[in-house]
């Protein structure tokens, strides 16, 4: 798995997630100092959460 950083140049937050990449704050700022490993748990941990906010965006608002 690639370690490539994963913006896009769309750094628009929900709470402290990117809807971008799916990273947090802490994430982004911590991107250049983490280790490969930790870098490749951050992408599959950021996946997951652009698909939770995909999901969520589809619920009609009351």
């Amino acid at each position: 798995m690639s370690t490539k950083n994963p913006c896009i140049s769309l750094c628009k937050f929900d709470e402290e997630i990117c809807l971008g990449c799916g990273r947090s704050k802490r994430e982004i700022k911590s991107w250049k100092k983490m280790e490969k490993d930790e870098k490749r748990s951050v992408l599959a941990e950021s996946a997951l959460r652009l698909i939770k906010l995909k999901g969520a965006s589809r619920r009609k608002k009351k």
